[in-house]
């Protein structure tokens, strides 16, 4: 049995279900999506849809993304956020237009059922972006921290790779878990599109929002499985881009 860890969809449908395809997928895996299922491409409603029949067949751990929670508040609140709507929200907007009150009540149950953290029972810990507290996320006062900072990568980007985990400069964040595996900031930034990892933390954001493909990530073997770059699914459409 393998523990997979998905990076960020962005409503990329058909990059996932190719990437699960590779990765040759069965039942008997455990399936962890590190968030941000929508704002991007324009299959947001299909996605969802998707992820909620996975769940029937497969072990699957849904984590909260920020842009899942900004999908919510609009489904709820059906107010206008024009930031929202420049990074992904128009074609998420879009893709919900043409469904049923009963569909967005389930979608809006999934959003809400979302989990902002799993720490396995080998304390490796998964989240979408990040934490803040030195003691780790138990102690964390605001809970949109896990799906909204990017310290943690930011710090562990930082560190010097000489400096041991003995050492007393070295973050106290970091010693709380054997591993750290989160999404949110896309590695293309860094001129990246495979999963980047520095000191214990991992990234799977491989800019499946952008230009880049969406990973599958074993976190026993550290083998890869990607998509094709997931603009091609969609050679009509910008995405976030």
């Amino acid at each position: 049995m393998r523990t997979l860890v998905i990076g960020d969809i962005h409503s990329g449908l058909k990059a996932l279900q190719q990437v699960l395809e590779k990765a040759e997928v069965t039942t008997e895996d455990t399936l962890i999506f590190l968030g941000d299922y929508v704002d991007g491409w324009s299959e947001a409603v299909e996605t969802v849809e998707f992820l909620l029949e996975l769940q029937k067949t497969h072990k699957c751990i849904y984590l909260r993304g920020n842009h899942d929670e900004l999908c919510l508040d609009w489904l709820l609140k059906e107010e206008h956020n024009p930031v929202w709507l420049q990074h992904g929200g128009t074609a998420t907007s879009t893709s919900y237009a043409a469904v049923s009150e009963e569909t967005k009540k389930r979608h809006i149950q999934f959003y809400k059922e979302l989990k902002n953290y799993y720490l396995d029972k080998e304390n490796r810990l998964f989240l979408h972006a990040g934490f803040t507290n030195l003691k780790g996320i138990e102690h964390e006062y605001f809970t949109k921290t896990f799906y909204w900072d990017r310290t943690l990568w930011e710090l562990a980007v930082s560190l010097n790779p000489d400096l041991q985990e003995e050492d007393s400069n070295y973050p106290a964040r970091l010693k709380n878990y054997k591993e750290i595996y989160i999404g949110h900031t896309p590695v293309t930034r860094m001129g990246k599109t495979t999963p980047q990892n520095f000191a214990n933390v991992w990234n799977i954001d491989t800019g499946a929002a952008f230009k880049g493909p969406l990973t599958i990530f074993d976190i026993k073997s550290k083998k890869i499985w990607q998509s094709d770059p997931v603009y091609t699914f969609y050679p009509s459409e910008k995405g976030r881009n």
